[in-house]
């Protein structure tokens, strides 16, 4: 198997996955949102929407507007924000895809800046990586005495410092 030999910069490579996608990373992180919001209540609002992504609510109500138009959204101004169908299947694909990462990273031993960390690889993975990653998840959680062979492997400070 041939591996690609065209060397791009990280932004190179975010411009090739975007021109493949409908939806950018900030989209993405509102659809993950609503499909948590509504996962408790079966609906989410506004003013709560703005405040679990730390944003103004006149930015989300641009959001729910572009999402709406996708329809990914059902809204009504100043009403309930719910998904349709395939918003919520989106959703819960980008809320399973944080998971893996995030269990992912968990498994390495990452604690400091976890959040950060899995929201900036979640929306530069591919699908294949991803199923490669939820593979390992569940190898790890199989055979616990591996994942701690790993673990105590090194203390991970192999990397040269940057």
């Amino acid at each position: 198997m041939k591996q690609n030999t065209i060397f791009r910069t990280a932004r190179g490579y975010q411009l090739l996955l975007q021109e493949k996608k409908t939806l950018t990373p900030s989209m993405e992180d509102y659809m993950e949102m609503i499909y948590r919001n509504c996962l408790r209540e079966g609906f989410t609002r506004v003013n709560i929407l703005a405040e679990s992504l730390n944003v103004q609510a006149p930015s989300v109500s641009r959001m729910i507007q572009k999402l709406t138009e996708l329809e990914l959204l059902d809204f009504e101004k100043y009403g309930l924000i719910r998904l349709t169908e395939s918003g919520r299947e989106l959703g819960e694909f980008l809320y399973n895809r944080h998971q893996i990462i995030e269990e992912f990273l968990t498994l390495l031993g990452v604690t400091e800046s976890l959040l950060t960390e899995t929201e900036m690889i979640e929306h530069n993975v591919s699908l294949a990586t991803l199923n490669r990653i939820a593979q390992l998840n569940r190898f790890f959680q199989a055979h616990p005495e591996i994942h701690t062979q790993f673990q105590n492997f090194g203390d991970g400070s192999s990397c040269p410092s940057v």
